[in-house]
């Protein structure tokens, strides 16, 4: 199996979908860089992930806060489980000493899932991706679309890559 593939995502609601299937793929102790010019999609990929995961409030950017934290709760053969999906976006971000302070590096661990929007701002900083996101802004047909390049970068991640590719081919 490829550590890659590209799709390309017509409009918003194409990447809300594609957020839907990814869903389908994560996993606790996930790592997800995103990357992509302002208004790529990198958010709106974020929101389709949330609400396939069953969260049901607003999900916002956390350009001003770093972070946004979100529980998810799900019942599967009548065990409850819960998930925290920490959504970064270091757009903002000054420092590694930032980083520190803030404790960050503590939301990473065996039972979260971290997804980091302009990951290059901390790259002295962050751990290593499972999962690496990138949109490029094209044209698609008439629309003003993205295309997408995803790339696995650990076992983890390649897992989570071959559910995704099942899903959209």
């Amino acid at each position: 199996m490829d550590n890659n593939f590209t799709l390309d995502l017509a409009d918003e609601a194409a990447t809300l979908q594609f957020g839907a299937v990814l869903a389908k793929a994560i996993q606790p102790n996930l790592t997800i860089y995103l990357h992509g010019d302002l208004g790529a999609g990198k958010t709106t990929l974020v929101r389709g992930l949330l609400h396939a995961l069953g969260y049901v409030g607003k999900v916002k950017s956390p350009t001003y806060t770093l972070v946004e934290s979100y529980e998810i709760k799900s019942i599967q053969s009548k065990i409850l489980s819960n998930l925290m999906l920490y959504h970064f976006d270091l757009y903002r971000f000054n420092d590694d000493e930032e980083w520190e302070a803030a404790g960050f590096r503590d939301y990473f661990n065996a039972e979260s899932v971290c997804v980091i929007e302009w990951p290059e701002k901390a790259q002295n900083v962050l751990p290593y991706p499972d999962l690496n996101i990138a949109f490029d802004i094209k044209n698609i047909g008439k629309c003003l679309g993205r295309s997408v390049k995803v790339s696995a970068y650990s076992i983890l991640g390649q897992q989570c890559l071959q559910v995704i590719s099942t899903k959209i081919r």
